[in-house]
């Protein structure tokens, strides 16, 4: 499939997990990229290997919680592409504590990179996506669907990027511009390891979370957020996907 030949494309979050692997993806199928991430060395050579796969990407390193890094990444793509057709919001930190020991501080951290880092490359991109007629594909959580324990700031900010992404649908929809999201959940990614867990935890609550199927690799949330991009989705507006492998089953 060569669904985004002549598209560009503005990901956030690119330099490794699911950032990596959906611009892996959608540079195999054409697109023209502009890669974000405050990882400057993991980011180029991501941008390097999109050129491999057949795509044309640019690293910009950028602090997704900077309004001027921001606008500046979002200019630097129109300048070097001439059109912005996609904005994949994925970079996002997550924090897991018991929440009677979660700062103030973490709080604020967590929902200004999740949450307003999104709102702001959303609010940046909207004038360049309604020109070219795009789409936004915003990174949520199961998390934000149930209970997540030990993640409150987590799961308040991910719920906050699906109200986010339904007000922008319902805005922006008769305008020629969608938003989606999709909520990943068992995903083998670094952010995901059992480094983030506090002492303490209770893993029955943990359990809850399980999947029927096995964790599996960003590759599966990158084919979804692809499809979601391309035109096969022109009939998907203000949706959520899960892709989780049943953890709310």
């Amino acid at each position: 499939m060569k669904r985004f030949i002549g598209k560009v494309g503005l990901i956030t979050g690119a330099a490794a997990g699911i950032g990596r692997a959906t611009a892996e993806r959608l540079a195999s199928e054409g697109a023209g990229l502009l890669l974000v991430d405050v990882q400057a060395e993991a980011l180029a050579e991501v941008a390097t290997r999109c050129a491999e796969v057949g795509g044309r990407a640019v690293a910009a390193p950028c602090d997704v919680s900077d309004p001027a890094q921001i606008a500046a990444a979002v200019q630097l793509c129109v300048d070097e592409f001439g059109r912005l057709d996609v904005l994949v919001n994925i970079a996002g930190i997550l924090s897991l504590d018991h929440t009677h020991e979660l700062t103030l501080e973490r709080w604020n951290q967590v929902l200004t990179i999740n949450l307003t880092g999104t709102f702001l490359f959303c609010k940046a991109a909207l004038p360049h996506l309604l020109e070219s007629g795009g789409n936004i594909v915003n990174t949520a959580s199961t998390a934000a669907l149930a209970g997540m324990p030990y993640g409150a700031a987590y799961g308040a900010s991910k719920a906050g990027v699906l109200a986010l992404t339904k007000a922008l649908a319902v805005e922006y929809g008769k305008k020629g511009v969608r938003a989606n999201a999709v909520s990943p959940g068992s995903i083998k990614t670094a952010m995901g390891s059992r480094q983030h867990l506090p002492e303490g935890l209770d893993w029955k609550l943990i359990e809850r979370h399980m999947p029927l199927d096995n964790a599996r690799g960003p590759e599966v949330v990158a084919n979804v957020i692809a499809m979601l991009a391309s035109d096969e989705g022109c009939h998907i507006n203000g949706e959520s996907i899960r892709v989780d492998g049943g953890t709310l089953a």
